[in-house]
Order: structure tokens, then C-alpha cells, then sequence
């Protein structure tokens, strides 16, 4: 309702109230007076809450497209069938991950010969899990054990482990790994009864002998001792090195866990297949790659529809906030913006050179020669824009997105949104102070109304009186 139709619509129920059929509605006249006298501030108020509505709204429809457009790339990014994906022929010997260090290709040979492995010694047995199994220090000794040789690795230190007295297995398992050197105790229950059981790491040079110095007084730690002369049946597992060949080249590791095998690819051996060399290669990415520069394509012209409308300079709830035209300058120059800023000399560095364009109307168009003679030239860099870094085409989208929807911008989308709903605030509760001040109003009116009234009403009798004296008289004289 326009300030104009609120005053004419009072004006019109004041006269209403004032009524054609010889009696007033003093109290409808009161609530109509009041109501005129507001009328123009409580419509220019009405009318601005309900453009703040509508320009919250649309406002908060932009960051909602855009958080949908930025999230739904970074899944797809995420999922990894961007990128070149890795396959083996073979998948019991390896599980396979990109690094994203780089973007592996070509075909490999991969053969495991040998898995590496951690040392697990067990102690005797003792007779119940409450047995006290003396005092004094256990200290391990790291190095490689070969047979019933051991190779001190003097470059690492030994580990004194102090054993209390009155300790239980259960006691000194806790205080050797409390002492964090890289080995883990446990007690296992076994059918001879209960066992201390020392885990150490992977790899040959974490191999581990066990000292012991008792306390004479309280003797019995000696008997968790062990060396390689030692009981050789207390030694469950020996330490090694992976051992495997990626194209026949032989390799070691100290753990399963390869890092960058080839540029780009990580392996989790897991078992091995000697004498029995598989196939490693990586699957085409280019029809993956074109659908979704299509879908983003679309995502972005849907976002340019809603930007359109939002900012007409005739009929858009936004067409002059900072927020939306931000956004709208920033999508007209997406296509060209460099979003591979560290890509060499002729790869494909920019959204254009993916196949996005940009229309004379502000739309997007998608080329999809243009993306196939990227990818044939370059598919290594087409597959890097699509990572999950700071730069590329993610990192470009979701780049857009925050600073759409950085709080502390005044000039951004909730920057805006964040100034509209301030002002409704500030127009609401202006709305509620007229509602008051207009019942004060009417109460005033309705008082001085009352003695009017009884005024008239005294009139209007003394008027009937008056009228039937004289038509009496009247009727005495005829």
C-alpha cells in the first residue's frame, strides 16, 4: 500500500464514521482520526519493511546459489575422478592414493617382494596377572638383528625403563609406554598364562634387544630380558624393510607406507607377489573433465539469471547494492581470471582456457573444442586446475563464494543482508512506537468525544422538547 492510498483509505472511514444516517460512531470517529493522523509515516514504514524483506531475501538467494555452486564443485573435486585415477591389476599387493604433488601418467611395473614388518617379542609366562615380577630398570636398545646377531644403532639413544617395586606385567607394560620410544606393550592372556608382549615399528633398524638390572632385593625383572642368543622362541616377529620394484628397479622402505612412489602417488603395500609383476596405470580423466566444466557451465548461468534480475535497474530489489554488483563484476571477469598463476609458459592457466566463456548478455557458453585442444595439449596441467588447493578452478569458485559472504565486508552479500535486517529492526520497532503513539491518540480523542457527546445528546433532547411543546401548541389552536 502506497502512503497516498493509506491516507485516502482513512479519509474515507472518517467520513463513513461521521455516518449519512444522522447518528455518529464517536468511537470509530476516534480510532479513524488517529488512525489518519499516522497513516502517511506507518505506510512509508510498511512499504520499507516490505522492501527490506524482499531485498533480504533475495540477497540471501545469491549466497545460498553460491554456497550450493562452491560446494557441490568441491565434492566433485574431492571425489578424485578429476584427476588421472590409478589402477592396479593386481589390487591385493597395494592400495593406491594421488599425493597431489603432481599428476602421475603412463604405465608401470610393480612387483613386492617383501613387506616390511616390527618386531614382536613375547615374555615368559607368569603364574596370574597379579604376580609381582620384581624391580629395578629395563632398557631397550634399538639396531638390526640378523640370526642371533644385533647391530647397535648407535645414533639412537637407549631407553631406561624404571620398574618399580610390587609391579605387575600390567605395570610395566604401562611404564614402557609411557616412556614413548617406540615400542608398545601390552599383557596378553594366553593359555600358559598371562605374557608381556613388546611391539616395535617397521623397518630392519627397529629392531630391539631388552636389558635388565634388578634390584638384588627384589629380584625376578631378569626374566623379561632378551637378546638374540636369548630364547629364540620368545621372538613371535623380526623387524624388516619393505622390499619391492617399480619397473624392475629394486626398492627398499622402512615402512609399508610409500611416500611419492612416482611423483604423485602414494602405496600402502599390503601384500607381495614375487616373481609375479603387476600392472600400475592411470585411467583418462578427459570425459570426466568435460562433464564438469558442462555443470559448472549451467551452475553459473542459473547464478547470472538471479543476479540479472536481482540488480534491473527498473525492477530489481538489488539494483543498487554493493553486495550483488560485486558479484556481478566479479562473474562478468571469471572466464579470463588467471586461476593457475604458478602454470608454465603455454599451460592452460585461465577458466576460458577450459572451454568457459563469456556472452555479450552475461551469460556463460561452454567450448568444448577449446577444452579438448587443452587437454590434448597439456592433460597433465587441465587435471592440476582441479585439485582441491587455493588455486584453480575450486579454489577460484569457492575464492568467489567467501568474499561474497565475508561478514565483516560492508560491501559484500552479507554484508548486505546484515544492513537490511538492521534496518528492518530499526523499522519495526519505529512501526510499534506509531502503534502506541496512535492509541494514545485515539484514547485522547475517545475522552474529549465522550463530553461532546453527552453535549449533543443534551442539545438533541432539549431540541425534541422543544419541537413537541410547539406542536402541541399547534394542535390546541386549530
Amino acid at each position: 500500500m502506497t502512503t497516498t492510498s493509506a491516507t485516502s483509505s482513512a479519509s474515507s472511514t472518517i467520513l463513513t464514521a461521521l455516518g449519512g444516517s444522522g447518528a455518529i460512531d464517536w468511537n470509530s470517529l476516534a480510532a479513524n482520526l488517529a488512525e489518519a493522523q499516522f497513516a502517511g509515516q506507518t505506510g512509508r514504514l510498511t512499504n520499507k519493511s516490505e522492501t527490506l524483506d524482499k531485498q533480504i531475501s533475495d540477497a540471501g538467494g545469491l549466497k545460498s546459489a553460491l554456497l550450493a555452486l562452491d560446494t557441490s564443485l568441491g565434492d566433485r573435486v574431492r571425489s578424485g575422478d578429476l584427476s588421472p585415477q590409478p589402477a592396479l591389476a593386481n589390487a591385493a599387493v597395494a592400495k593406491l592414493a594421488l599425493s597431489g604433488s603432481a599428476t602421475p601418467k603412463g604405465t608401470y611395473t610393480l612387483e613386492v617382494t617383501q613387506l616390511a614388518a616390527a618386531q614382536t617379542l613375547a615374555s615368559p609366562p607368569v603364574a596370574s596377572a597379579t604376580a609381582t615380577v620384581g624391580s629395578g630398570t629395563l632398557t631397550l636398545r634399538f639396531g638390526t638383528i640378523a640370526g642371533t646377531g644385533f647391530t647397535e644403532n648407535t645414533a639412537r639413544a637407549a631407553v631406561p625403563v624404571t620398574i618399580a617395586a610390587g609391579a605387575t606385567l600390567s605395570d610395566v607394560a604401562g611404564a614402557i609406554n609411557g616412556a614413548n620410544a617406540g615400542v608398545f606393550a601390552y599383557v596378553a592372556n594366553t593359555a600358559a598364562g598371562p605374557r608381556l608382549v613388546l611391539k616395535g615399528q617397521e623397518g630392519a633398524a627397529n629392531g630391539f634387544v631388552l636389558d635388565a638390572a634388578e634390584d638384588a632385593a627384589d629380584p625376578g625383572l631378569a626374566a623379561l630380558a632378551w637378546e638374540p642368543t636369548g630364547d629364540a622362541a620368545r621372538l613371535l616377529a623380526t623387524s624388516a624393510d619393505a622390499a619391492w620394484k617399480l619397473d624392475g628397479l629394486a626398492m627398499t622402505a622402512t615402512s609399508n607406507k610409500i611416500t611419492e612412489a612416482i611423483p604423485g602417488l602414494n602405496l600402502t603395500l599390503t601384500a607381495t607377489n614375487t616373481g609375479a609383476p603387476t600392472t600400475l596405470s592411470f585411467a583418462d580423466n578427459t570425459a570426466a573433465i568435460t562433464t564438469v566444466m558442462q555443470d559448472i557451465t549451467s551452475a553459473l548461468n542459473e547464478l547470472v539469471s538471479l543476479v540479472k534480475a536481482a540488480t534491473d535497474p527498473q525492477s530489481g530489489d538489488l539494483a543498487r547494492d554493493s553486495g550483488a554488483l560485486a558479484l556481478k563484476r566479479s562473474l562478468s571477469q571469471l572466464a579470463g581470471s588467471i586461476v593457475m598463476p604458478n602454470a608454465g609458459g603455454g599451460a592452460p592457466r585461465t577458466l576460458a582456457d577450459l572451454g568457459l566463456s563469456t556472452q555479450r548478455d552475461g551469460t556463460f557458453a561452454f567450448d568444448g573444442a577449446r577444452l579438448a585442444a587443452s587437454l590434448k595439449a597439456d592433460p597433465n596441467a587441465v587435471a592440476a586446475m582441479f585439485t582441491n588447493g587455493i588455486h584453480g578452478v575450486y579454489g577460484t569458485i569457492d575464492a568467489l563464494y567467501r568474499k561474497a559472504t565475508t561478514a565483516t565486508d560492508p560491501g559484500s552479500l552479507t554484508g548486505s543482508v546484515n544492513r537490511y535486517s538492521s534496518q528492518k529492526t530499526l523499522a519495526k520497532t519505529a512501526l510499534a512506537e506509531l502503534v502506541g503513539k496512535q492509541e494514545a491518540l485515539r484514547q485522547q480523542f475517545v475522552t474529549r468525544f465522550a463530553v461532546t457527546q453527552t453535549r449533543v445528546s443534551a442539545s438533541t433532547s432539549t431540541l425534541s422538547f422543544t419541537q413537541n411543546q410547539i406542536a402541541a401548541w399547534n394542535k390546541s389552536t386549530s
